[in-house]
């Protein structure tokens, strides 16, 4: 990476691991929760409203030593699909994976119907996703359908 380049950052590079980029501003903290930060031993760098070409304003998070797995990635996309997940190695961006939502979430969402099988039977939810610009999501059980804004992450 040039010298000209490193003084351009706005969040510290990070050796090896992921930088999860392009979250929108108002859900980097929800993103954070999801994927647990306030658990994980890893060292992370976190930028909120920074200046975004694409977006106006965006967040990024940076965790060393952590590459997601598909099951993270998917929760990540119910509360910002369109995020760009970098891995870096060696302080290289070496593979980039654009994060949208699956056509079926499994056990990563609550159905929001309390008279849903699973949530009153010890089941795995399953949700097939109907809209993915708009977030729209309808419960395999009981049918409802559930807007974006109304998720509720397991």
């Amino acid at each position: 990476m040039s010298e000209n380049r490193k003084k351009e950052l706005q969040v510290a590079a990070i050796e090896n691991g992921t930088a999860i980029d392009h979250i929108p501003s108002e859900q980097l903290f929800k993103v954070a929760q999801l994927i647990g930060l306030n658990k994980t031993k890893n060292r992370i760098t976190i930028g909120n409203n920074l200046e975004s070409k694409k977006m106006g304003s965006k967040g990024v998070i940076k965790i060393a030593d952590k590459f997601f797995e598909e099951d993270e990635i998917n929760r990540i996309a119910v509360v910002a699909p369109n995020v760009v997940l970098n891995i870096i190695r060696d302080y290289e961006v070496v593979e980039k994976k654009y994060v949208s939502l699956p056509d079926e979430l499994v056990d990563i969402v609550k159905c929001n119907n309390p008279k849903c099988i699973t949530n009153n039977e010890p089941m795995h939810t399953q949700f097939h996703v109907i809209d993915k610009g708009m977030g729209i999501i309808k419960c395999r059980y009981c049918e409802r359908k559930i807007n974006k804004e109304d998720i509720i992450i397991k």
